[in-house]
């Protein structure tokens, strides 16, 4: 049994998020969570995203229970899969400092591409890059930054290196998984996850050549800023 520690991984939506999840739901000793913050954050702004009616009928919206949940007793590695633009309204972030934190970065360009795939418009707060800038200031000490395109052109040296920032060891399991969908998935899986249900392990980067118009640039770049002051501080294996 692996020692009794809380692994919460922040990033933005289309982050390879997911894919790193399935990849720790596939040791023996973990369990995982899937954005438990999601229904709380869908009652607080009031956003209509795909499945919000389900999201709200299954999830927890008291953002005190579900950070109950989060830092109870645990046994073995509890990973907790988290959206950074969840963290909105009255939450208070204090019961953060008790996890063992990792911020997950994707380029903007690249995840607003992907984002408008299932979205119809993109805003700013969608992508969560300022929450995630304010999280790697507030921590102490501060959370490894893992870049989703550096992971994905190495990802085994990059499951060592978490496996080694949760104090547990890396197992070969993590880097294949048997495809379908997990009873652990979110029930917004349905809008959202089509492409890891049908993977059985992370698929090499692809550089993409993005011509991003309109609203979705004027976003891109105005994230972007936050994105390279984090993606200067990120993890290079």
């Amino acid at each position: 049994m692996s020692p009794a520690v809380r692994l919460g991984v922040w990033s933005g939506p289309r982050s390879i998020s997911t894919a790193l999840m399935r990849s720790f739901e596939n040791r023996l000793d973990t369990k995982v969570v899937d954005e438990p913050l999601y229904a709380y954050y869908l009652a607080v702004t009031g956003i209509d995203h795909p499945g919000r009616e389900l999201v709200l009928e299954r999830g927890e919206t008291d953002w005190r229970r579900v950070v109950a949940e989060l830092t109870a007793p645990v046994e073995g590695l509890f990973y907790q899969k988290h959206m950074a633009h969840h963290l909105v309204g009255e939450i208070d972030w204090g019961w953060i400092s008790s996890l063992t934190n990792v911020i997950l970065i994707r380029d903007p360009s690249e995840v607003i591409d992907s984002y408008l795939r299932s979205r119809e418009a993109v805003i700013s707060a969608d992508i969560g890059l300022d929450k995630q800038c304010r999280l790697y200031e507030m921590l102490q000490p501060r959370p490894p930054v893992i870049d989703a395109g550096d992971f994905l052109r190495r990802p085994e040296r990059y499951l060592r290196f978490l496996c080694a920032h949760a104090g547990v060891e890396f197992t070969p399991s993590m880097l294949h998984w048997p495809p379908g969908p997990r009873p652990s998935d979110g029930v917004w899986a349905l809008y959202w996850y089509s492409a890891v249900v049908s993977s059985t392990g992370f698929r090499p980067y692809e550089p993409r050549a993005l011509k991003l118009r309109g609203a979705a640039a004027r976003v891109a770049a105005e994230v972007r800023p936050c994105y390279e002051r984090l993606y200067e501080k990120r993890v290079r294996l």
